[in-house]
């Protein structure tokens, strides 16, 4: 049985969530000195903070190169027009951190022990390290605001303070509540420990956006965040508290995490976000990741996954032109994982799926965040990863090798362990830096030196572990590696007309046929060797009359899934303008990187 926390919010605090920023509390509830008087109060009051991801992470890759999509996020918006401070206009909004700083300010009146405090003033300062984190990924430099504030405070119409006084502030949020959050907490909720893993989360982010954020001058403060990224995550791994899922089966053990129904007690999970579709807790997402809506699989995804020996798939002859059942083969366990492969059968259907093809889509389709089911309670009822143990590893082994002291030691207690789950041979660091990946390479140019070959491929092991959990744009903005989102996502490749096999039996699944052509009526559709009806798309050119697109035409190529071009201006679209309403409210806001 799951176990739940109830989350009561008072008058005090939902009076609280406008955005007004002004009111020092709500004039229609409880005065603060009135209802912060118990350790009870400061529960119920930090329990109304709680926040936390749940299932639309594994949509958020939307906005990387992991994902086609038809939606209009909107890094796609502002590669593909003419962004400014009038049409980009989200984020500015601080009715939480107001929330936030209102119970700092006033839950020192408590009759609670001084560790009680503590842990409760840590739980505050951990949520407003998030709020401030995302602040600073999209702004950069904000104002930071570490009280509340009156009508009459001029510190309302301040201007920005830079991007390394605020972090300081962010860190030392971290590390207070890294000190003082209790370990033992109700599920569902941040403790000690998921504490410990936003900590290192953050000091990584910082650490390698500084390394290579040249146009902020800030490089020679990179090693101190990157320093402390390997601590706090050594911290997690001495510990012993965590271990990743594994029951001795690589071909299931992974994929288990993104359809259970209880993650509770999970070892591998330090922070889960429960559902139950019988409590009102919905997870049920399963129209949305999977089928012909908004999103699907990049090719790109698909070739950075190695082969099940170790060998880079992107080194084989060819490779280029492998079709979907070739581009499966004997690789990395965790492909067949996290994306439907040859052969899948999707319940109810006793058969093998056959992929649907679609104009803007790339052919691929989605398992992870997919529960195969059709027991709709248990399609809304899975549990979410908040924070994964994986992460950890990896964490750890990126902040080893950019400090440049990353040992084979290193990589057997961190990637190693990672390749151990899905029986995949281990990364050598030898080996990696002796040989680096030209196509990874080619991806990052800014990855240069000795262990330039190891960093690749510990990159390479954070995209393909976390896919489609939500962590590839930001791992994208902080390598400034921005430019490879100009880079339209593909699809399958198919050399041309004619018939092919999707299902991996050796039997024909699917027809293309010229765009001339006319389907016929099913009786007279062909059928395959098993008496399969084959399934027919007019393929052509993008923008033509047909139900697919090919880079050329009836003479094949890879799907496309659109054709405006796309331009990422370094540095200006690693960052957001201000508002232009607020900025016309406070003058002292000026935007930055060439935004207006």
């Amino acid at each position: 049985m799951k176990k739940y926390i109830l989350i009561c919010l008072m008058a005090l605090v939902a009076q609280a969530c406008d955005d007004t920023f002004m009111d020092r509390y709500p004039r229609t509830a409880i005065s603060p000195e009135e209802f912060f008087k118990s350790e009870d109060d400061l529960r119920l009051y930090v329990n109304g903070l709680l926040s936390l991801p749940g299932m639309g992470e594994y949509q958020a890759d939307q906005s990387s190169d992991n994902l086609a999509t038809t939606a209009a996020v909107e890094v796609k918006t502002i590669m593909t027009g003419t962004p400014n401070s009038q049409n980009i206009t989200g984020g500015w909004n601080w009715g939480r951190l107001r929330n936030i700083n209102y119970f700092l300010e006033y839950m020192g009146g408590a009759n609670a022990s001084p560790e009680a405090k503590n842990h409760y003033e840590g739980l505050a300062r951990y949520y407003r390290a998030v709020f401030y984190m995302g602040m600073v990924k999209r702004f950069s430099d904000v104002p930071w605001y570490g009280s509340l504030l009156n009508p009459q405070d001029e510190e309302l119409f301040k201007a920005r303070d830079p991007r390394q006084y605020v972090m300081e502030r962010v860190m030392e949020d971290l590390e207070f509540a890294a000190t003082h959050v209790r370990e033992q907490v109700p599920s569902g909720t941040p403790g000690k420990w998921a504490v410990k893993t936003f900590y290192a989360r953050t000091a990584l982010y910082e650490g390698t956006f500084r390394k290579y954020h040249t146009e902020l001058n800030l490089q020679q403060t990179a090693n101190a965040f990157l320093t402390k990224a390997r601590d706090v995550a050594g911290e997690i791994i001495q510990s012993g508290k965590f271990s990743l899922h594994s029951t001795g089966n690589p071909h299931a053990d992974y994929a288990a995490l993104f359809r259970s129904l209880n993650l509770v007690g999970n070892p591998e999970v330090i922070l889960v976000n429960p559902f139950d579709i019988n409590r009102d807790r919905n997870s049920n997402i399963n129209f949305t990741v999977f089928g012909t809506y908004e999103q699907s699989p990049s090719r790109d995804l698909v070739q950075t996954y190695l082969m099940a020996d170790g060998s880079r798939f992107t080194d084989l002859p060819n490779y280029q032109t492998m079709q979907y059942v070739q581009e499966f083969a004997n690789r990395d366990p965790r492909l067949s994982q996290t994306l439907v492969y040859p052969g899948w059968i999707r319940q109810p259907d006793p058969t093998a799926f056959v992929p649907l093809m679609n104009r803007n889509f790339t052919g691929y389709f989605q398992q992870k965040g997919y529960n195969n089911t059709v027991d709709n309670v248990a399609i809304g009822s899975l549990d979410f990863p908040v924070y994964r143990y994986a992460e950890v590893l990896l964490t750890f082994a990126e902040a080893k090798a950019e400090l440049g002291e990353i040992t084979q030691g290193d990589l057997d207690a961190s990637i190693n362990l990672l390749r151990n789950r899905v029986a995949m041979p281990h990364l050598n660091l030898a080996s990696a830096n002796s040989n680096p990946d030209p196509v990874l390479s080619a991806k990052y140019p800014s990855v240069t030196g000795p262990n330039s070959g190891v960093i690749l491929e510990i990159r390479r092991e954070r995209r393909v572990e976390l896919a489609l959990e939500g962590y590839r744009f930001d791992d994208l903005m902080r390598w400034k590696s921005g430019k490879l989102l100009e880079s339209i996502p593909e699809g399958m490749y198919f050399p041309g007309l004619g018939k092919y096999d999707l299902t991996g039996d050796g039997h024909e699944d699917i027809i293309l046929i010229g765009r001339d052509a006319v389907i016929p009526p099913d009786p007279s559709k062909e059928r395959n060797a098993l008496g399969t009806m084959l399934v027919y798309y007019r393929a052509g050119e993008f923008g033509e009359n047909v139900t697919v697109y090919l880079r050329n035409g009836t003479n094949g190529g890879t799907l496309v899934t659109e054709v405006t071009p796309r331009r990422f201006i370094d540095p200006k679209f690693y960052f957001r303008p201000i508002p232009f309403q607020q900025v016309t409210l406070n003058p002292n806001l000026e935007q930055i990187f060439g935004w207006e």
